[in-house]
């Protein structure tokens, strides 16, 4: 399966897993619990979808790659005791607990989630040493003599022999304890990906015209060669830093990352390309209507002209400004909810203070805020975006604040009349962006429809809006006259190709009996 469904099936294992009885109890008890064991190619995005599934579950996580740890490290220390066996003292050996279950119960602490995943990558390249107690953790769940706490589902993850001298075979006895999940790498759902996480967007124009390398491994006498997904990532990532910088993108530096030296030859060149693209088309300009129509339509005749990698890039480069533009939107969106939560959760108490009260009430709340963040923050509870949040809603009350305490007369105007008023001008902000985003996707449609009228890649740019969960959302909730216009000629053009399919085989077979008779 691919890694959109790997995640899925963990998601739904943690469920199965997790799920209690009415009398507490879990409903498949911890004993019958398989671990998962991820297989599946190096830098595909193993790793990444199990933080996905955490947070998406809201639980705990613990990650290790284990071929970072000693033997001492994953069982614990041994330590000398003292204890009476049918009357008699005897010396024995006990261990401290491992670093690993320790770090599961720091988790718990930490987070308050009971419940979570214990993630062992590289779990079949272990020594020789280590070997004996991963058997033990996949049989048994416990490192030495310490269990995992129950609530936590084992996920490990380990490379085929073919990618990794060092993996180990596990046996049919370890093997039948476990639940086998075969991974393979997938440009269509790294695509999506790549899209809602910001990837640079010269790289899926280029995988979409030379989707064969997306993931290559390959060996010869000069040494081994690679691509993978992670390294486009992470070349995304030093992409956008040296373009800030304004440090050039060579040859060497894209081998760096892409460790196959005609990929990443071919893909400086392109990356060259889309930035003259990115140059000459202006999506930016052209989407949000400042571009004029003269300009417009000299742009469509261009790409008209144009071969077919340049028009499979302009197709992506554009996908991805829409993408931005709309991403920029939802997350707009988000912001006006989380202000809406914030001022009815204030206007409820504003609404029965007298007006200084209601001012202590406020320099009381900012500072129940400012305590909770910097509270979360040390504990490690917030992502980047729920601690972005929660920053901008706690700075729009500060400005509540300072706007409340301006106010001269405040027996004719009240706290919650200002809280109104300040958060209909926000509401109003996000209308006229919906407003600004529908134009947009307009625009985009309108472009595309002219460029490629009548032509395949008219179909790829709907059939790609149509994966791109952001727009859709949008377009599920808001609509788009464009959008259902070209689903609609789609669907006829395809019915149109089946038609002519079915002539000139019904011609065939006519032919075919004229010969015969």
């Amino acid at each position: 399966m691919n890694i959109g469904q790997a995640k899925q099936e963990i998601e739904n294992t943690v469920r199965a897993y997790t799920k209690k009885k009415a009398d507490g109890t879990y409903a498949i008890p911890a004993v019958h619990q398989r671990p998962v064991l991820l297989i599946g190619p190096p830098g595909i995005g193993k790793t990444a979808i199990m933080e996905q599934a955490a947070e998406s579950l809201q639980i705990g996580l613990v990650a290790y790659t284990i071929t970072h740890h000693t033997r001492q490290s994953a069982i614990g220390l041994p330590v000398i005791e003292k204890r009476q066996f049918d009357g008699k003292e005897y010396t024995v050996t006990e261990y401290t607990m491992s670093e690993i279950v320790a770090s599961v119960y720091r988790c718990m602490e930490r987070t308050g989630c009971r419940e979570g995943i214990l993630f062992i990558d590289e779990i079949n390249c272990v020594s020789e040493t280590l070997a004996p107690t991963m058997l033990q953790f996949l049989q048994c769940k416990t490192f030495g003599s310490h269990k995992i706490p129950e609530g936590w589902v084992i996920v490990a993850a380990g490379n085929p022999p073919e990618y990794n001298k060092s993996v180990r075979e596990f046996d049919m006895v370890t093997l039948d304890r476990i639940k086998r999940i075969e991974v393979t790498e997938d440009y269509g759902v790294w695509k999506c990906y790549a899209r809602e996480h910001g990837i640079h967007a010269s790289i899926p124009a280029y995988l979409d015209v030379r989707r064969e390398n997306f993931y290559r491994t390959e060996a010869n006498a000069e040494g081994h060669y690679f691509v993978t997904a992670r390294g486009w990532e992470d070349l995304s990532r030093m992409m956008y830093v040296y373009e800030e910088l304004g440090i050039p993108v060579t040859d060497e530096f894209v081998f760096q990352y892409i460790q196959q030296p005609e990929v990443a030859k071919d893909f400086t060149g392109f990356y060259g390309l889309c930035r003259k693209y990115q140059e000459d088309y202006a999506f930016s300009s052209l989407l949000d209507g400042t571009m004029d129509d003269a300009a417009v339509k000299e742009k469509e005749e261009r790409l008209k002209r144009s071969g077919y990698d340049e028009r499979m890039a302009v197709i992506s480069l554009l996908l991805g400004a829409v993408h931005t533009a709309l991403a920029r939107y939802a997350a707009g969106e988000r912001e006006t909810k989380a202000l809406y939560e914030e001022a009815r959760r204030l206007k409820n108490g504003l609404d029965v203070q007298e007006p200084e009260e209601a001012a202590r009430m406020l320099d009381h709340e900012m500072e129940k805020r400012q305590r909770a963040l910097e509270i979360k923050k040390e504990a490690g509870l917030y992502r980047e975006d729920e601690a972005y949040l929660a920053r901008y809603v706690t700075d729009w009350v500060r400005r509540y604040l300072y706007e409340w305490k301006k106010v001269s007369s405040r027996q004719e105007c009240t706290a919650s009349s200002v809280l109104k008023e300040m958060f209909e001008q926000e509401k109003k902000k996000l209308d006229d962006a919906k407003a600004d985003v529908q134009r947009l996707l307009e625009r985009a449609f309108a472009f595309a429809g002219e460029a490629f009228s009548g032509g395949q890649e008219m179909a790829v740019f709907t059939e790609e809006i149509s994966r791109d969960e952001t727009v859709m959302k949008f377009i599920l909730e808001n609509g788009c006259k464009a959008y259902r216009e070209a689903g609609k000629i789609l669907q006829t053009e395809k019915r149109e190709r089946e038609l002519k399919e079915e002539i000139r085989e019904l011609s065939d077979c006519l032919q075919t009996g004229e010969n015969i008779l």
